[in-house]
């Protein structure tokens, strides 16, 4: 073989050839054929690779640097040019001996030397026959030994199973070279062209992207089937490796072509916005951090906003979460963070505007202008939690914005009626589609403000579902030990509501859980007497709809007796909204006649009152008279505030049955029984006959069956209906009464005093039985709504009897 059928080879694997390289088939049958019939020389330099295998027939290029490396070659360049090549154990070794080498080697002829540019040379060698060394002659300056040739075994060549194996390496040597983008494809042309299988598999062998630990026992493995065996098992996962390689590169490039695609149209979507006069993504970036540096936030507030616009600058436009992002961050720059208006501390002017807007409710402006006081004394007071409780009507939402006009704070309100979702309090995570910041904290970018006067409106009527109980979570916000970092769940921070000012509004205490009642300051705001509610509408409501209805005073005039006419005969409630909308039914009726140029009385008469609204429909909570015998009137609390019923009770022949009709609840039903019980069980004081309630049938009943009645306070009541109906005896003129009786006869303390004394007013009542342990309620109450009354304690049923039941008898009283 002569150096012209050689190429200059660089580097042979083919996991890595350099474009410029050339493969050329290096050997044919009868190359191989005259190689093996070669013999050995007895004694060969050897050279230790640091890197690499030689196989048979194969060419490499090698760069020698080693002193001992150099030495060898020259002197075999001027020689026979036959060199004895092993492989290194461990190429970490600079001048290795006979014990770092591996024993077995191929004979290898130097093809061409070459000396490069940087000094190194590099020689270019063709593997011949494998050997292995006996016994080693000198060590300095290279290494000399003896060697023996090692025998290879040949499959026939006509074996079915080698020429498959050889057939299998040449279709997996062409699917790398077609899948590795490293190697050129003129190297398909080398494998196809090459004759020899025994060099095909030693070539194939040589180029693997093997370790040399593992080529060196490719190359031990004397049996060639084998050997083509085990090249073949390294050349599929070889092949695996590949596969997956190139499919893992393939979805990272389709991934960065989406990107830049992605990435280019944003670019002339920002473009496109710009030439339309639109805000850009980095001018809305920019006008926040402007944004920011106005605001009053401390420190904390500070490095957690900058980090979360920092997260929205990483962030793609494009993506949903970058508009939850902005609006994160939009609801941080429009709340109010340490922003508070300034209270105005006129105490008087204070006074005078609450005076002006709201006819009545003493206590509560008498509260609102001690916490004025106090915090003109000291500057950082907490506000208080007020809870305005009493029936509907009577201005408990409408204080609240005297309230914060009065102080000179903003006015916010919300209305927690039908609230059932906790998140409508404490927000939704801004994980979720469509999440926003709970009522509270909206509100409070709404005031602008901190410190804002807040109304919580219907605060009783928080129901609870799956979703949550509102009204725990309104447990944070009404405590002024915990509500100074108010954590709203949109906005993952803390919100200091120390300095707001709370009012809560409630109708009934009974469904507000016992720990949200103790964190408010209960207000009761009772029911207007007929003078106050007469006035209210002469002040309030009379100028409210004359303004609403276009007209002025000239146009219309209600005097007080009038209004006391409407009050009386076509209101019956303890506020005012039913009498402002027959109010504005007599403003309507002028409005009327004014535009179709009818006559009409500017002064109201009576009789006009009656010709506008028809008869007057509410007299029935007027006294009845004392005539018959077992009727004694009640006091009664509603929700609408206090009325007065009747206790009506009757005897008829029978077995001593007790029959209670009235739609009355189990608490009123078992005061029946009581009083029943206890007048059998002191029959003899009352100067009854025993046998009376055993021949006799008695039936009592309270009037209006329609509407639902219950509680204890109707005890005495009951109890003084049956005296009266066995002793045939009237019951006092002008006496209503209300309290809870028990088996002993002992009067028990009720509730709702006041609204019950403004009814008996109204239903002119002159004398009132109550327990003695609600004498406290009385002497809270207004001096001017006890005119005209006659107050009774008792504490004993007896007491009771003595004031109401008079010696004379009803007429056409029954013998009994």
């Amino acid at each position: 073989m002569g150096d012209s059928r050689f190429s200059n080879f660089d580097n042979m694997s083919l996991q890595g050839i350099d474009e410029d390289s050339e493969l050329i088939p290096l050997l044919t049958v009868e190359d191989e054929e005259e190689m093996t019939k070669e013999g050995l020389p007895e004694t060969l330099a050897i050279l230790p690779l640091r890197n690499t295998v030689l196989f048979p027939g194969v060419v490499i290029p090698i760069t020698a640097g080693r002193d001992s490396s150099i030495s060898l070659i020259k002197d075999a360049n001027k020689g026979s040019k036959v060199i004895g090549v092993v492989s290194q154990k461990d190429e970490s070794v600079e001048n290795p001996g006979i014990k770092d080498i591996h024993t077995l080697g191929t004979v290898a002829r130097i093809l061409r030397v070459l000396k490069m540019p940087d000094g190194n040379t590099t020689v270019i060698i063709q593997g011949k026959k494998r050997f292995e060394v006996a016994e080693v002659l000198t060590t300095k300056p290279y290494i000399t030994a003896t060697i023996r040739e090692t025998q290879e075994e040949r499959p026939l060549e006509e074996d079915e199973e080698f020429l498959a194996i050889i057939d299998s390496i040449k279709e997996l040597s062409l699917k790398i070279i077609r899948d590795n983008p490293n190697i050129p494809s003129e190297a398909s042309f080398a494998i196809k062209n090459i004759q020899s299988n025994s060099f095909l598999i030693n070539f194939v062998s040589s180029n693997l992207n093997l370790h040399v630990k593992e080529k060196q026992e490719l190359l031990e493995i004397p049996n060639l089937q084998e050997r083509a065996l085990a090249t073949l098992k390294h050349m599929n996962v070889e092949l695996q490796k590949l596969e997956l390689k190139n499919d893992i590169q393939s979805k990272v490039r389709n991934d960065l072509d989406q990107q830049q695609r992605e990435y280019f149209l944003h670019q002339q979507m920002k473009t496109i916005q710009e030439e339309l006069g639109g805000i850009s993504y980095e001018e809305e970036v920019d006008e926040m951090v402007e944004k920011a540096k106005n605001k009053k936030w401390d420190e904390k507030i500070k490095t957690h906003f900058e980090k979360e616009l920092a997260k929205m600058r990483r962030m793609n436009p494009q993506v949903a979460e970058y508009s939850v992002q902005r609006n994160y961050l939009d609801l941080f720059l429009e709340l109010p963070w340490n922003e508070f208006s300034n209270d105005k501390f006129d105490l008087k002017r204070a006074q005078k505007i609450l005076d002006r807007d709201h006819y009545g409710l003493e206590d509560v402006k008498k509260r609102i202008i001690e916490y004025l006081a106090v915090l003109k004394l000291r500057n950082d007071m907490k506000s208080p939690i007020l809870c305005l409780y009493g029936p509907p009507g009577v201005g408990k939402t409408s204080l609240g914005k005297s309230v914060a006009e009065a102080l000179g704070r903003e006015y916010v309100r919300i209305s927690l009626g039908g609230l059932r979702d906790e998140a409508e309090i404490r927000g939704h995570r801004k994980t979720y589609i469509g999440a926003m910041p709970g009522r509270i904290i909206q509100s409070l970018k709404k005031a602008g403000t901190s410190n804002p006067v807040f109304i919580l409106d219907e605060i009783d009527k928080l129901s609870n579902s799956h979703q949550g109980d509102p009204s725990s979570a309104m447990l944070e916000v009404l405590d002024p030990e915990q509500n100074s970092e108010f954590y709203d769940n949109f906005l993952e921070m803390g919100y200091d509501l120390s300095k707001v000012m709370f009012i809560a509004t409630a109708n009934n205490l009974g469904p507000i859980q016992p720990a949200l009642r103790d964190r408010m300051e209960i207000i009761n705001v009772s029911g207007y007497t007929i003078e106050e509610k007469v006035e209210i509408a002469k002040r309030h409501l009379l100028p409210k709809q004359l303004k609403e209805h276009g007209l002025t005073a000239k146009d219309l005039k209600i005097a007080k007796p009038q209004l006391e006419k409407i009050v009386e005969g076509y209101t019956r409630e303890s506020g005012v909204r039913s009498l402002e909308k027959k109010i504005a039914k007599m403003v309507r009726y002028a409005a009327k006649s004014i535009a179709m140029e009818e006559s009409y009385n500017v002064k109201i008469s009576n009789d006009d009152v009656e010709k506008i609204m028809g008869p007057a429909r509410l007299e029935r909570d007027k006294y009845e008279n004392n005539d018959a015998a077992g009727v004694v009137t009640g006091l009664a609390w509603t929700s609408v505030g206090g009325d007065i019923l009747f206790i009506e009770s009757i005897l008829s022949k029978g077995k001593g049955l007790l029959n209670i009709t009235g739609n009355l609840g189990k608490v009123m039903k078992e005061s029946a029984t009581i009083a029943m019980e206890y007048i059998k069980s002191n029959a003899a004081i009352f100067g009854i006959d025993d046998d009376v309630f055993a021949k006799y049938n008695v039936h009592i009943h309270v009037p209006e069956g329609a509407t639902p009645k219950d509680g204890p306070s109707a005890g005495i009541t009951m109890l003084t209906s049956l005296v009266s109906l066995f002793t045939q005896k009237k019951v006092k003129k002008s006496l209503a009464m209300t309290g809870e009786i028990t088996l002993r006869g002992k009067v028990l303390p009720v509730g709702g005093i006041k609204e019950k004394i403004l009814a008996a007013k109204r239903a002119k009542i002159k004398e009132i039985i109550l327990c003695e342990e609600n004498r406290k309620d009385i002497l809270e109450i207004k001096a001017d709504y006890l005119k005209g009354l006659t107050f009774h304690y008792v504490t004993d049923m007896s007491e009771v009897i003595d004031m109401a039941i008079t010696d004379q008898k009803v007429k056409n009283a029954k013998k009994i």
